[in-house]
């Protein structure tokens, strides 16, 4: 049984206790700043408030306990709250000597405080990159990449830590920190004179590490999928709305503009980040990464028409231009182009990241269109191919179809990639081919929207395939007919000439020859009558033959249930025979011959390879067709046996008039062949 990872008790307390300190800290340091001195040193090298930076540590440990909450086991969850706590000490450092640094009688633990606020913040960037490097398992990447992350983590510590370690020279040097601080209090006399070196080097250190998580969010985003690939996804939304708010303050200059750069850059990812791991399906992340895109891209376009117009302006007018009619000039190119570009823009960034799928009509008709225009069926699946990769933007498409006697039809679009899934087609509930795509990839995760448009393409294919192979078979099927007919008539024409014509010419002479010699010879005029009986028997004989092959006699004889009694006699089979519904004068000649053929190859079928000690035979006429049933208790039929000449001619005799055969093997053993043949043939 599977333990709640939901905490309880005192792990509960554990969970919420970062989050409660966190937002705890915010109104001490709202104090602080509310309380501190407008001039000194504490306002000078603390350069403004904290609690803004307190925020965004009290956030961040709201977020880790909404993550913690769900899954106290997460070790996201904690990275985030280690993330969120440092981020409010730090904000609340910043707040004390805001308030507490002064010329005279400074706070005490000042010297911490300054240290902490500008030796050991260094270490925030070092946080975040530990949130990218295992979000969103709580681990590192697998393989070769997990001791190459642990490798970055050395670097981030050893960047923090030549802050920390490096002597206060240079720019680095506060001239503002009064006696009785010490600002370098964990500084290595052995690093003097090299101190802007070492912080130079640690901040190289750093920026490699940092790219490097970047680097392993790339790629854990190559290679996720499904659920996981949400997630990632849900970061590079966050990346979008940081790059839109940068935008939004280049046109729109706000007071606290710098706070609101930061809020976003630091709060932002790690909130999607926690909706990714909390609930990835709050919102279509397609969507919302379209819509996002969108935004971006609008605001940067009216950023350049607004330093393009101002620009003009500035050239035209030989001036600068007031703030009053800076605001306008921006308010009025955000009035005239918002809308004309927001249009354009959305059509473009959704054809470019998700294709056509949105203009479901103009795809299917397109295809409809196309497919009506091209007879070839290898066109036509091309077609099928080009247009499912048009509208969704995929880079491969294969489209396979099952034709008659095994051959397969492929058309494709694109290089095949690694990972791909296989959708069947099917026709009238009976599958026809497949349609393979990529397993990943944006493009590849489809909607409920996307699914039905998928599934009105996959039907224009999965119908041009079937009009496609019933062409073939009715193109076919005339020049079988027209072959047989033509065979037929020369075979008649054959016995005819060759035989009938011969004998009966014979016949006649040597009935001239007997009536030449009855008078002198009665002798041997009654044996030339005696041979010319037995020839006139043997074209009787052949007559029968030429008759038997146009049509068994024994169904005139003896009728369709009689004949097939009479075959089973011949093979030695114990037939068993029921029969229902009104068989005298209903069958048409051609449903009577084609259940005598198929009845006689079933059981010619078991008399030769069935070894069945019981055989039976049920024949039975509803809803205008006629029902053929050959049931047997032999050995069945091996699984994955290919079908023989016979079985082949069993469902081709069937198809002829319109009707079906069905070979089984019941899990009893034995095999039931059951045939459908319609009475009435279809208009």
């Amino acid at each position: 049984m599977q333990s709640d990872p939901r905490p309880r008790g005192a792990q509960l307390a554990t969970v919420l206790a970062v989050p409660v300190l966190c937002v705890a800290l915010l109104p001490a340091g709202a104090w602080l700043d509310m309380t501190a001195p407008g001039t000194g040193p504490g306002a000078e090298i603390s350069e403004g408030a904290g609690w803004p930076w307190i925020v965004n540590g009290a956030v961040l440990g709201i977020l880790a306990g909404i993550v913690l909450l769900r899954d106290r086991g997460q070790r996201f969850g904690w990275v985030l709250a280690a993330s969120g706590l440092f981020w409010s000490l730090d904000g609340f450092a910043q707040s004390y000597v805001h308030a507490g640094l002064t010329e005279h009688d400074p706070w005490p633990a000042m010297t911490f405080a300054l240290w902490f606020l500008n030796r050991f913040g260094a270490y925030l960037t070092s946080v975040t990159a530990a949130l990218l490097l295992v979000f969103p398992t709580g681990r590192f990447l697998p393989g070769r990449w997990t001791p190459a992350s642990w490798v970055a983590v050395g670097g981030l510590f050893l960047s923090g830590l030549a802050v920390i370690v490096a002597p206060a020279e240079g720019d680095q040097w506060l001239d503002q920190v009064p006696a009785g601080v010490d600002q370098d209090p964990t500084s290595i006399s052995a690093f003097a004179g090299h101190g802007q070196q070492l912080v130079s080097a640690g901040v190289a250190i750093g920026v490699v590490a940092f790219f490097f998580s970047l680097l392993t969010v790339v790629v854990r985003y190559r290679r996720s999928e499904g659920l996981e690939r949400d997630r990632m996804r849900w970061l590079l939304w966050s990346v979008f709305v940081i790059v839109a708010v940068v935008l939004v303050s280049l046109v729109f200059p706000l007071p606290g503009d710098g706070y609101a750069g930061a809020f976003s850059a630091t709060v932002l990812p790690p909130a999607a980040m926690t909706v990714a791991i909390v609930r990835p399906t709050l919102v279509s992340i397609q969507d919302l990464l379209a819509r996002t895109a969108v935004l971006a891209a609008l605001l940067a376009v009216l950023v350049v028409a607004d330093a393009a117009v101002l620009g003009l302006l500035t050239l035209l007018l030989d001036d600068e231009l007031s703030q009053a009619q800076v605001v306008g000039v921006v308010l009025a190119v955000a009035v005239l182009l918002y809308g004309p570009a927001r249009q354009r823009l959305s059509a473009l960034v959704r054809r470019l990241m998700l294709g056509e799928r949105t203009n479901r009509y103009d795809v299917v008709a397109g295809l409809a269109s196309t497919l009506e225009t091209t007879d070839d069926s290898t066109e036509q699946l091309a077609a099928v191919a080009q247009a499912v990769a048009s509208a969704f933007a995929i880079p491969y498409v294969s489209v396979e179809v099952e034709r008659t006697h095994g051959e397969r039809l492929v058309t494709t679009v694109g290089e095949r990639p690694d990972q791909v899934r296989t959708l069947p087609i099917t026709y009238r509930d009976a599958t026809i081919g497949s349609l393979v795509l990529p397993a990943r990839g944006l493009r590849s995760r489809l909607g409920q929207r996307d699914q039905q448009l998928l599934g009105d393409l996959v039907r224009q294919a999965a119908t041009a395939a079937r009009s496609s192979q019933l062409a073939d078979e009715v193109q076919r099927s005339r020049e079988r007919l027209v072959t047989a007919r033509e065979e037929e008539r020369r075979r008649i024409r054959r016995d005819l000439h060759d035989g009938f014509g011969p004998a009966l010419s014979g016949i006649v002479f040597q009935l001239e020859a007997a009536r030449m010699t009855v008078d002198k010879d009665p002798q041997r005029a009654r044996e030339q009558l005696e041979a010319v009986s037995a020839h006139v028997q043997d074209v009787v004989a052949d007559v029968r033959r030429l008759v038997h092959d146009l049509r068994p006699p024994a169904l005139d004889d003896r009728g369709l249930v009689g004949a097939l009694r009479q075959q089973a006699e011949t093979l030695a089979l114990p037939l068993a025979v029921t029969t229902g519904g009104d068989l005298a004068g209903r069958l048409p000649a051609a449903v009577e011959v084609a259940a005598y053929r198929i009845v006689g190859e079933a059981l010619t079928n078991v008399a030769r390879h069935a070894e069945a000690t019981d055989v039976r035979l049920s024949i039975d006429v509803a809803d205008d067709d006629l029902l053929v049933e050959v049931a047997d208790d032999g050995v069945g039929i091996a699984p994955g046996r290919t079908a023989g000449v016979g079985l082949s001619s069993l469902r081709e005799r069937a198809a002829e008039l319109g009707g079906t055969t069905t070979i089984t093997s019941p899990p009893g053993g034995g095999t039931v062949v059951s045939a459908r043949l319609p009475l009435r043939t279809p208009a």
